[in-house]
């Protein structure tokens, strides 16, 4: 009888401790999710800015065309594809303000000030963002990795978490707009 009674206490514990592996492994699902959507909403944020920057007049045609085209490209990209958009947006951006002419000239326009403070803004967001969704991609790998999640299958038919590499280095020529302290506090 105490045999039994082992045996019980045993697969009680054993399944409470799948239950909380697959709530964590649920959470940190959960969590890739709202860092994804993050993610994307500072992606597009971005790309609207230097769109709207590219069209805005302000800057030399050739320089407007190449953030224009970058933006439109990484706001229009495919899943599979918007990695390299992004990177090139990266890449258009650090080439357009690879000096500051390009940001005075901005500054010196009619609401340029606030224009440049948002893309500064945005393009300082944006490895924050991918940071923290390659972190949860990161936390999310590692337990899938355990043999219980395999074993057990405590995933589902979720799809196995791939981080979100590109280039997000910001252009030097955008460090930080008079003011922004101000507005961050």
């Amino acid at each position: 009888m105490s045999t039994l009674i082992w045996i019980a206490v045993a697969l009680v514990v054993i399944a409470l401790y799948l239950s909380w592996t697959a709530g964590r492994l649920d959470r940190l699902h959960s969590r890739l999710d709202a860092a994804r959507a993050a993610l994307d909403a500072q992606l597009l944020r971005r790309a609207s800015v230097a769109q709207e920057l590219g069209t805005a007049g302000v800057l030399d045609p050739a320089a407007s065309i190449v953030l224009y085209q970058a933006a439109h490209a990484a706001r229009q990209s495919e899943e599979e594809h918007r990695e390299v958009a992004e990177s090139e947006l990266s890449q258009a951006l650090r080439a357009v303000f690879q000096d500051s002419s390009q940001a005075e000239a901005v500054r010196g326009a009619p609401g340029g000030e606030e224009a440049l403070g948002e893309l500064t803004e945005a393009v300082r967001r944006v490895p924050m963002a991918r940071r923290f969704h390659n972190d949860a991609v990161r936390a999310a790998r590692a337990l899938r990795r355990h043999r219980t999640v395999r074993w057990f299958r405590l995933a589902g038919h979720a799809p196995f978490p791939l981080a979100f590499e590109m280039d997000d280095e910001p252009p030097a020529a955008l460090g930080r707009v008079p003011g922004a302290e101000e507005a961050e506090r």
